[in-house]
Protein backbone atom coordinates (compact mmCIF):
# COMPACT_ATOMS: atom_id res chain seq x y z
CA UNK A 1 0.00 0.00 0.00
CA UNK A 2 1.20 3.52 -0.74
CA UNK A 3 1.43 6.37 1.73
CA UNK A 4 -1.70 7.87 0.13
CA UNK A 5 -3.81 4.95 1.35
CA UNK A 6 -2.12 4.66 4.75
CA UNK A 7 -2.35 8.26 5.91
CA UNK A 8 -5.01 10.82 6.70
CA UNK A 9 -4.74 14.55 7.44
CA UNK A 10 -5.58 13.85 11.10
CA UNK A 11 -2.32 11.91 11.39
CA UNK A 12 -0.44 15.23 11.30
CA UNK A 13 -2.19 17.08 14.12
CA UNK A 14 0.01 15.89 17.00
CA UNK A 15 2.89 17.83 18.55
CA UNK A 16 5.66 16.87 18.27
CA UNK A 17 5.57 14.51 15.29
CA UNK A 18 8.38 12.32 14.01
CA UNK A 19 8.19 11.78 10.26
CA UNK A 20 9.64 8.51 8.93
CA UNK A 21 9.57 8.65 5.11
CA UNK A 22 11.50 6.47 2.68
CA UNK A 23 13.57 9.50 1.63
CA UNK A 24 14.42 12.83 3.25
CA UNK A 25 15.82 15.31 0.73
CA UNK A 26 18.54 17.37 2.38
CA UNK A 27 20.71 20.13 0.89
CA UNK A 28 23.31 17.64 -0.32
CA UNK A 29 20.74 15.20 -1.71
CA UNK A 30 18.33 12.43 -0.72
CA UNK A 31 19.02 10.14 2.23
CA UNK A 32 17.27 6.99 3.43
CA UNK A 33 16.62 5.71 6.95
CA UNK A 34 16.34 9.27 8.22
CA UNK A 35 13.68 10.90 10.37
CA UNK A 36 12.48 14.48 10.81
CA UNK A 37 11.09 15.87 14.06
CA UNK A 38 8.58 18.71 13.63
CA UNK A 39 7.69 20.76 16.68
CA UNK A 40 6.43 24.31 17.24
CA UNK A 41 6.32 24.90 13.50
CA UNK A 42 10.00 24.13 12.97
CA UNK A 43 12.32 21.27 12.14
CA UNK A 44 13.44 20.41 15.68
CA UNK A 45 15.75 17.55 14.72
CA UNK A 46 16.91 15.68 11.64
CA UNK A 47 19.00 12.54 11.67
CA UNK A 48 19.20 8.75 11.43
CA UNK A 49 15.79 7.26 12.12
CA UNK A 50 17.09 4.69 14.60
CA UNK A 51 18.57 7.44 16.78
CA UNK A 52 15.61 9.80 16.64
CA UNK A 53 13.09 7.04 17.38
CA UNK A 54 14.93 6.32 20.62
CA UNK A 55 15.49 10.00 21.44
CA UNK A 56 11.87 11.05 20.93
CA UNK A 57 9.78 8.15 22.15
CA UNK A 58 7.03 10.51 23.31
CA UNK A 59 6.59 12.01 19.83
CA UNK A 60 3.99 10.60 17.50
CA UNK A 61 5.88 8.47 14.99
CA UNK A 62 4.45 8.65 11.47
CA UNK A 63 5.78 6.12 8.94
CA UNK A 64 5.45 7.46 5.38
CA UNK A 65 6.40 4.55 3.10
CA UNK A 66 7.21 4.97 -0.59
CA UNK A 67 7.37 8.73 -0.21
CA UNK A 68 9.84 11.58 0.15
CA UNK A 69 9.82 14.56 2.47
CA UNK A 70 11.36 17.49 0.64
CA UNK A 71 11.58 21.28 1.13
CA UNK A 72 8.70 23.27 -0.28
CA UNK A 73 9.33 25.10 -3.54
CA UNK A 74 10.07 28.82 -3.47
CA UNK A 75 8.57 31.03 -6.16
CA UNK A 76 11.14 33.82 -6.44
CA UNK A 77 8.92 36.07 -8.57
CA UNK A 78 5.14 36.25 -8.65
CA UNK A 79 2.31 38.76 -9.18
CA UNK A 80 -0.48 37.48 -6.97
CA UNK A 81 -3.12 39.97 -8.09
CA UNK A 82 -2.78 38.90 -11.71
CA UNK A 83 -4.61 35.63 -10.99
CA UNK A 84 -7.78 36.81 -12.76
CA UNK A 85 -5.98 37.42 -16.04
CA UNK A 86 -4.06 34.18 -16.54
CA UNK A 87 -5.24 33.49 -20.09
CA UNK A 88 -5.27 37.12 -21.20
CA UNK A 89 -1.53 37.14 -21.87
CA UNK A 90 -1.40 34.16 -24.24
CA UNK A 91 0.18 35.01 -27.58
CA UNK A 92 0.73 38.65 -26.66
CA UNK A 93 3.85 40.58 -27.70
CA UNK A 94 6.26 41.94 -25.09
CA UNK A 95 5.56 44.51 -22.38
CA UNK A 96 2.11 43.11 -21.72
CA UNK A 97 2.16 44.81 -18.32
CA UNK A 98 1.29 48.11 -20.03
CA UNK A 99 -1.72 46.78 -21.92
CA UNK A 100 -3.01 44.06 -19.59
CA UNK A 101 -1.59 43.90 -16.07
CA UNK A 102 -1.56 47.58 -15.11
CA UNK A 103 -5.18 48.11 -16.30
CA UNK A 104 -6.40 44.85 -14.73
CA UNK A 105 -4.77 45.34 -11.35
CA UNK A 106 -5.77 48.99 -11.29
CA UNK A 107 -9.45 47.98 -11.53
CA UNK A 108 -9.40 45.77 -8.42
CA UNK A 109 -11.09 46.92 -5.24
CA UNK A 110 -10.12 45.49 -1.84
CA UNK A 111 -12.55 42.58 -2.10
CA UNK A 112 -11.24 41.58 -5.54
CA UNK A 113 -7.64 41.94 -4.36
CA UNK A 114 -8.45 39.47 -1.59
CA UNK A 115 -10.10 37.00 -3.98
CA UNK A 116 -7.30 37.24 -6.54
CA UNK A 117 -4.66 36.83 -3.87
CA UNK A 118 -6.30 33.82 -2.29
CA UNK A 119 -6.85 32.17 -5.66
CA UNK A 120 -3.17 32.69 -6.53
CA UNK A 121 -2.17 31.33 -3.12
CA UNK A 122 -4.28 28.22 -3.66
CA UNK A 123 -2.66 27.62 -7.04
CA UNK A 124 0.78 28.08 -5.51
CA UNK A 125 0.16 25.64 -2.68
CA UNK A 126 -1.29 23.09 -5.10
CA UNK A 127 1.93 23.38 -7.09
CA UNK A 128 4.09 22.70 -4.05
CA UNK A 129 5.14 26.28 -3.34
CA UNK A 130 5.36 27.10 0.34
CA UNK A 131 6.84 30.59 -0.22
CA UNK A 132 6.15 33.14 -2.94
CA UNK A 133 7.71 36.53 -3.63
CA UNK A 134 5.09 39.04 -4.71
CA UNK A 135 6.64 41.87 -6.74
CA UNK A 136 3.92 44.36 -5.82
CA UNK A 137 0.42 45.12 -7.02
CA UNK A 138 -0.85 48.16 -8.92
CA UNK A 139 -4.19 47.95 -7.15
CA UNK A 140 -5.02 51.06 -5.15
CA UNK A 141 -5.21 50.97 -1.37
CA UNK A 142 -3.00 49.27 1.18
CA UNK A 143 -1.80 45.69 1.03
CA UNK A 144 -3.80 44.42 3.99
CA UNK A 145 -6.36 42.48 1.87
CA UNK A 146 -3.59 40.74 -0.06
CA UNK A 147 -1.67 39.91 3.10
CA UNK A 148 -4.86 38.59 4.67
CA UNK A 149 -5.56 36.43 1.61
CA UNK A 150 -2.22 34.63 1.62
CA UNK A 151 -2.27 34.29 5.40
CA UNK A 152 -5.74 32.78 5.32
CA UNK A 153 -4.55 30.35 2.65
CA UNK A 154 -1.49 29.45 4.72
CA UNK A 155 1.19 30.57 2.26
CA UNK A 156 4.46 32.26 3.22
CA UNK A 157 4.86 35.48 1.25
CA UNK A 158 7.49 38.13 0.64
CA UNK A 159 5.12 41.05 0.07
CA UNK A 160 6.41 43.88 -2.09
CA UNK A 161 5.21 47.49 -1.91
CA UNK A 162 5.67 49.41 -5.18
CA UNK A 163 7.44 52.75 -4.63
CA UNK A 164 7.40 54.28 -8.13
CA UNK A 165 7.57 58.08 -8.25
CA UNK A 166 7.55 58.50 -12.04
CA UNK A 167 5.37 57.38 -14.92
CA UNK A 168 2.14 57.48 -12.98
CA UNK A 169 -0.77 59.91 -13.09
CA UNK A 170 -0.69 61.83 -10.89
CA UNK A 171 2.97 61.74 -9.87
CA UNK A 172 3.24 60.95 -6.16
CA UNK A 173 5.21 62.97 -3.66
CA UNK A 174 8.53 61.17 -2.99
CA UNK A 175 8.36 61.98 0.73
CA UNK A 176 4.92 60.42 0.96
CA UNK A 177 6.12 57.31 -0.89
CA UNK A 178 9.03 56.83 1.50
CA UNK A 179 6.73 57.37 4.47
CA UNK A 180 4.44 54.63 3.13
CA UNK A 181 7.48 52.41 2.60
CA UNK A 182 8.59 52.83 6.22
CA UNK A 183 5.07 52.07 7.40
CA UNK A 184 4.95 48.94 5.23
CA UNK A 185 8.19 47.66 6.72
CA UNK A 186 6.85 48.08 10.26
CA UNK A 187 3.43 46.55 9.60
CA UNK A 188 4.41 42.89 9.63
CA UNK A 189 5.94 41.48 12.82
CA UNK A 190 8.68 38.86 12.57
CA UNK A 191 7.63 35.27 13.04
CA UNK A 192 4.58 35.44 10.77
CA UNK A 193 3.97 34.36 7.20
CA UNK A 194 4.34 37.88 5.76
CA UNK A 195 7.83 39.24 5.07
CA UNK A 196 7.81 42.86 3.83
CA UNK A 197 9.76 44.03 0.80
CA UNK A 198 10.04 47.23 -1.24
CA UNK A 199 9.85 47.38 -5.03
CA UNK A 200 10.25 49.61 -8.06
CA UNK A 201 8.38 48.19 -11.06
CA UNK A 202 11.19 48.93 -13.52
CA UNK A 203 14.10 51.37 -13.12
CA UNK A 204 12.57 53.94 -15.49
CA UNK A 205 9.50 54.17 -13.21
CA UNK A 206 11.49 55.92 -10.51
CA UNK A 207 13.82 58.86 -10.16
CA UNK A 208 17.45 58.25 -9.32
CA UNK A 209 16.85 59.56 -5.80
CA UNK A 210 13.94 57.17 -5.31
CA UNK A 211 15.89 54.17 -6.61
CA UNK A 212 18.73 54.95 -4.24
CA UNK A 213 16.47 55.70 -1.27
CA UNK A 214 14.29 52.61 -1.61
CA UNK A 215 17.30 50.34 -2.07
CA UNK A 216 19.04 51.94 0.91
CA UNK A 217 15.94 51.71 3.08
CA UNK A 218 15.62 48.02 2.20
CA UNK A 219 19.25 47.42 3.06
CA UNK A 220 18.94 49.21 6.41
CA UNK A 221 15.79 47.26 7.31
CA UNK A 222 17.29 43.92 6.26
CA UNK A 223 14.60 43.29 3.65
CA UNK A 224 14.67 42.73 -0.07
CA UNK A 225 14.50 45.39 -2.76
CA UNK A 226 12.86 44.13 -5.97
CA UNK A 227 12.71 45.39 -9.53
CA UNK A 228 12.28 44.07 -13.10
CA UNK A 229 15.49 44.57 -15.08
CA UNK A 230 16.62 43.93 -18.67
CA UNK A 231 13.49 41.94 -19.46
CA UNK A 232 12.35 43.50 -22.75
CA UNK A 233 14.40 44.91 -25.61
CA UNK A 234 12.17 47.99 -25.77
CA UNK A 235 12.96 48.87 -22.14
CA UNK A 236 16.69 48.41 -22.70
CA UNK A 237 16.54 50.73 -25.71
CA UNK A 238 14.55 53.38 -23.80
CA UNK A 239 17.11 53.32 -21.00
CA UNK A 240 20.01 53.77 -23.41
CA UNK A 241 18.22 56.66 -25.16
CA UNK A 242 17.18 58.41 -21.95
CA UNK A 243 20.22 57.78 -19.75
CA UNK A 244 23.00 56.40 -21.90
CA UNK A 245 22.94 53.30 -19.70
CA UNK A 246 21.27 49.91 -19.86
CA UNK A 247 18.79 49.31 -17.00
CA UNK A 248 21.18 47.13 -14.99
CA UNK A 249 23.96 49.67 -15.46
CA UNK A 250 21.53 52.37 -14.39
CA UNK A 251 20.84 50.57 -11.10
CA UNK A 252 24.56 50.18 -10.51
CA UNK A 253 25.14 53.88 -11.15
CA UNK A 254 22.70 54.87 -8.37
CA UNK A 255 24.02 52.24 -5.92
CA UNK A 256 20.80 50.19 -6.02
CA UNK A 257 22.50 46.82 -6.52
CA UNK A 258 23.72 44.64 -3.68
CA UNK A 259 23.02 41.53 -1.58
CA UNK A 260 19.64 43.01 -0.61
CA UNK A 261 18.52 43.42 -4.25
CA UNK A 262 16.55 40.87 -6.28
CA UNK A 263 16.24 41.62 -9.99
CA UNK A 264 13.56 39.80 -11.93
CA UNK A 265 14.17 38.27 -15.38
CA UNK A 266 17.62 39.68 -16.36
CA UNK A 267 17.24 38.00 -19.74
CA UNK A 268 19.22 40.57 -21.73
CA UNK A 269 22.57 40.79 -19.96
CA UNK A 270 25.95 41.72 -21.38
CA UNK A 271 29.11 40.16 -19.97
CA UNK A 272 29.80 43.50 -18.28
CA UNK A 273 26.42 43.45 -16.57
CA UNK A 274 26.97 39.89 -15.38
CA UNK A 275 30.21 41.06 -13.79
CA UNK A 276 28.36 43.91 -12.06
CA UNK A 277 25.85 41.43 -10.66
CA UNK A 278 28.61 39.16 -9.40
CA UNK A 279 30.65 42.06 -8.00
CA UNK A 280 27.70 43.41 -6.00
CA UNK A 281 26.32 39.98 -4.98
CA UNK A 282 22.94 40.92 -6.43
CA UNK A 283 20.39 38.10 -6.72
CA UNK A 284 18.25 37.19 -9.72
CA UNK A 285 14.81 35.65 -10.22
CA UNK A 286 15.11 33.33 -13.23
CA UNK A 287 11.67 32.92 -14.87
CA UNK A 288 11.91 30.17 -17.49
CA UNK A 289 8.19 29.76 -18.20
CA UNK A 290 7.89 33.51 -18.77
CA UNK A 291 10.69 33.18 -21.31
CA UNK A 292 8.86 30.35 -23.06
CA UNK A 293 5.46 32.01 -23.02
CA UNK A 294 6.31 35.64 -23.61
CA UNK A 295 9.20 35.27 -26.03
CA UNK A 296 11.81 36.95 -23.86
CA UNK A 297 15.45 36.03 -24.17
CA UNK A 298 16.77 33.43 -21.74
CA UNK A 299 18.66 34.37 -18.61
CA UNK A 300 22.03 32.54 -18.58
CA UNK A 301 21.15 30.58 -15.44
CA UNK A 302 23.65 27.75 -15.97
CA UNK A 303 26.46 30.30 -16.25
CA UNK A 304 25.16 32.18 -13.21
CA UNK A 305 25.12 28.95 -11.22
CA UNK A 306 28.68 28.12 -12.21
CA UNK A 307 29.85 31.66 -11.37
CA UNK A 308 28.22 31.64 -7.95
CA UNK A 309 25.63 34.29 -8.78
CA UNK A 310 22.69 33.82 -6.45
CA UNK A 311 19.35 33.12 -8.09
CA UNK A 312 15.95 31.66 -7.41
CA UNK A 313 13.41 30.37 -9.90
CA UNK A 314 10.11 32.20 -10.36
CA UNK A 315 6.82 31.67 -12.14
CA UNK A 316 6.09 35.34 -12.98
CA UNK A 317 2.44 34.34 -12.42
CA UNK A 318 2.46 32.03 -15.45
CA UNK A 319 1.56 28.66 -13.92
CA UNK A 320 2.10 27.71 -10.31
CA UNK A 321 3.46 24.20 -10.64
CA UNK A 322 6.81 23.61 -8.97
CA UNK A 323 7.72 20.42 -10.81
CA UNK A 324 6.89 21.82 -14.24
CA UNK A 325 8.94 24.87 -13.30
CA UNK A 326 11.95 22.62 -12.62
CA UNK A 327 11.51 20.95 -15.99
CA UNK A 328 11.22 24.32 -17.74
CA UNK A 329 14.29 25.67 -15.93
CA UNK A 330 16.45 22.84 -17.18
CA UNK A 331 14.91 22.52 -20.65
CA UNK A 332 15.17 26.25 -21.37
CA UNK A 333 18.87 26.26 -20.52
CA UNK A 334 19.46 23.19 -22.67
CA UNK A 335 17.66 24.69 -25.66
CA UNK A 336 19.14 28.19 -25.35
CA UNK A 337 22.72 27.30 -24.49
CA UNK A 338 23.51 23.60 -24.07
CA UNK A 339 22.62 22.14 -27.46
CA UNK A 340 24.69 24.62 -29.43
CA UNK A 341 27.92 23.64 -27.65
CA UNK A 342 27.23 19.97 -27.04
CA UNK A 343 26.62 20.39 -23.29
CA UNK A 344 24.51 17.30 -22.71
CA UNK A 345 24.41 17.78 -18.94
CA UNK A 346 23.36 21.46 -18.82
CA UNK A 347 23.91 21.62 -15.09
CA UNK A 348 23.49 17.96 -14.18
CA UNK A 349 19.90 18.12 -12.98
CA UNK A 350 20.47 19.06 -9.36
CA UNK A 351 21.00 22.86 -9.74
CA UNK A 352 17.38 23.40 -10.72
CA UNK A 353 16.09 21.53 -7.69
CA UNK A 354 18.55 23.43 -5.51
CA UNK A 355 17.73 26.90 -6.85
CA UNK A 356 14.01 26.17 -6.49
CA UNK A 357 14.46 25.38 -2.80
CA UNK A 358 17.58 26.18 -0.77
CA UNK A 359 19.21 28.43 -3.35
CA UNK A 360 15.91 30.19 -3.84
CA UNK A 361 15.71 30.98 -0.12
CA UNK A 362 19.20 32.45 -0.29
CA UNK A 363 18.27 34.58 -3.30
CA UNK A 364 15.23 36.08 -1.55
CA UNK A 365 17.06 36.64 1.76
CA UNK A 366 15.05 34.05 3.73
CA UNK A 367 17.81 31.46 4.07
CA UNK A 368 17.70 31.74 7.88
CA UNK A 369 13.99 30.92 7.85
CA UNK A 370 13.18 28.40 5.13
CA UNK A 371 14.39 26.56 2.03
CA UNK A 372 15.77 23.32 3.46
CA UNK A 373 15.10 20.56 5.94
CA UNK A 374 17.50 21.58 8.68
CA UNK A 375 17.28 22.08 12.42
CA UNK A 376 15.90 25.48 13.35
CA UNK A 377 14.33 26.24 9.97
CA UNK A 378 10.58 26.71 9.56
CA UNK A 379 8.90 23.40 8.71
CA UNK A 380 7.91 24.29 5.14
CA UNK A 381 7.85 20.96 3.34
CA UNK A 382 6.08 18.57 0.99
CA UNK A 383 5.25 14.87 1.16
CA UNK A 384 5.80 13.40 -2.31
CA UNK A 385 4.38 10.07 -3.48
CA UNK A 386 7.16 8.07 -5.18
CA UNK A 387 5.06 4.97 -5.83
CA UNK A 388 4.32 5.91 -9.45
CA UNK A 389 5.43 4.27 -12.70
CA UNK A 390 7.72 7.19 -13.57
CA UNK A 391 9.85 6.51 -10.48
CA UNK A 392 10.25 2.75 -10.96
CA UNK A 393 13.05 1.83 -11.20
CA UNK A 394 14.62 4.85 -9.55
CA UNK A 395 18.28 5.59 -10.28
CA UNK A 396 18.72 9.33 -9.72
CA UNK A 397 15.95 10.77 -7.56
CA UNK A 398 16.78 14.47 -7.88
CA UNK A 399 17.05 14.41 -11.67
CA UNK A 400 13.94 12.23 -11.81
CA UNK A 401 12.03 14.78 -9.73
CA UNK A 402 13.29 17.52 -12.05
CA UNK A 403 12.13 15.73 -15.21
CA UNK A 404 9.38 13.34 -14.13
CA UNK A 405 7.99 15.09 -11.06
CA UNK A 406 4.30 15.87 -11.15
CA UNK A 407 2.00 18.08 -9.11
CA UNK A 408 -0.29 15.07 -8.69
CA UNK A 409 2.41 13.38 -6.61
CA UNK A 410 2.15 16.01 -3.87
CA UNK A 411 0.31 14.38 -0.99
CA UNK A 412 0.71 17.05 1.66
CA UNK A 413 1.85 20.69 1.77
CA UNK A 414 3.05 22.04 5.11
CA UNK A 415 3.91 25.65 5.97
CA UNK A 416 5.34 26.51 9.40
CA UNK A 417 4.68 22.92 10.45
CA UNK A 418 0.96 23.09 9.72
CA UNK A 419 -0.72 20.94 7.10
CA UNK A 420 -2.24 23.33 4.56
CA UNK A 421 -3.25 21.09 1.63
CA UNK A 422 -3.96 17.39 1.37
CA UNK A 423 -4.09 15.76 -2.06
CA UNK A 424 -4.34 19.17 -3.67
CA UNK A 425 -7.06 20.80 -1.56
CA UNK A 426 -7.16 22.87 1.65
CA UNK A 427 -8.13 21.03 4.78
CA UNK A 428 -9.48 23.99 6.79
CA UNK A 429 -11.20 26.15 4.16
CA UNK A 430 -13.23 25.56 1.01
CA UNK A 431 -11.06 25.92 -2.09
CA UNK A 432 -13.87 25.03 -4.47
CA UNK A 433 -16.15 27.67 -2.98
CA UNK A 434 -13.42 30.22 -3.62
CA UNK A 435 -13.15 29.11 -7.26
CA UNK A 436 -16.89 29.47 -7.75
CA UNK A 437 -16.91 32.94 -6.18
CA UNK A 438 -14.03 34.01 -8.42
CA UNK A 439 -15.85 32.69 -11.49
CA UNK A 440 -18.85 34.87 -10.61
CA UNK A 441 -16.76 37.98 -10.02
CA UNK A 442 -13.84 37.81 -12.44
CA UNK A 443 -15.63 39.23 -15.50
CA UNK A 444 -16.53 42.29 -13.46
CA UNK A 445 -12.86 43.15 -13.03
CA UNK A 446 -11.89 42.35 -16.61
CA UNK A 447 -14.76 44.30 -18.16
CA UNK A 448 -14.04 47.38 -16.04
CA UNK A 449 -10.37 47.43 -16.92
CA UNK A 450 -9.16 49.26 -20.07
CA UNK A 451 -7.30 46.16 -21.24
CA UNK A 452 -5.93 46.17 -24.77
CA UNK A 453 -5.46 42.60 -25.96
CA UNK A 454 -3.81 42.15 -29.36
CA UNK A 455 -3.88 38.39 -29.91
CA UNK A 456 -7.15 36.51 -30.53
CA UNK A 457 -8.30 33.51 -28.51
CA UNK A 458 -7.26 30.10 -29.78
CA UNK A 459 -10.72 29.52 -31.30
CA UNK A 460 -10.64 32.88 -33.09
CA UNK A 461 -7.11 32.18 -34.25
CA UNK A 462 -8.25 28.86 -35.73
CA UNK A 463 -10.95 30.65 -37.71
CA UNK A 464 -8.42 33.17 -39.03
CA UNK A 465 -6.00 30.41 -39.93
CA UNK A 466 -8.68 28.45 -41.79
CA UNK A 467 -9.83 31.58 -43.62
CA UNK A 468 -6.26 32.21 -44.84
CA UNK A 469 -6.00 28.65 -46.12
CA UNK A 470 -9.22 28.91 -48.10
CA UNK A 471 -8.21 32.11 -49.90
Amino acid sequence: MTSRTLLEPTDFTSEPMLLLPEYVILRHGPVTNYAVLVENGQFADVGPASELQVRYQDAKQIPIPKAAVMPGFIDAHHHLTQAFGKALAFGEPSEIFKRIWVPLEGSLNEELVYLAGKLAALESLRGGFTTVVDAGTRAEGDLAPLAQAVTDAGLRCVLGLICNDQGGAPTLDPKQILKQAESHLSNWPSGGLIHPSLAISIPEAASNNMLYSVAALSHEAGVMFQTHVNEHLAAVERSIIDRGLRPLEHLYSVEALGPHTLIAHATLLTSHELQLIKETDTAIAYNPVATLWKGNATAPATYMHEEGIRFGIGTDSTRSDGFRLLDAAEATQRLAFGIQVGDFSSGGGWPWFDHATTGGAEAISLEKITGEIAVGKEADFLIIDLDTPEFHPSRDLIWELTRFGNRDQIIGVFVAGKLRLWNGWPIDWDGRALMHEVSKRVNEAIEQAPIKKLHPTSTEHRKLFESYRTK
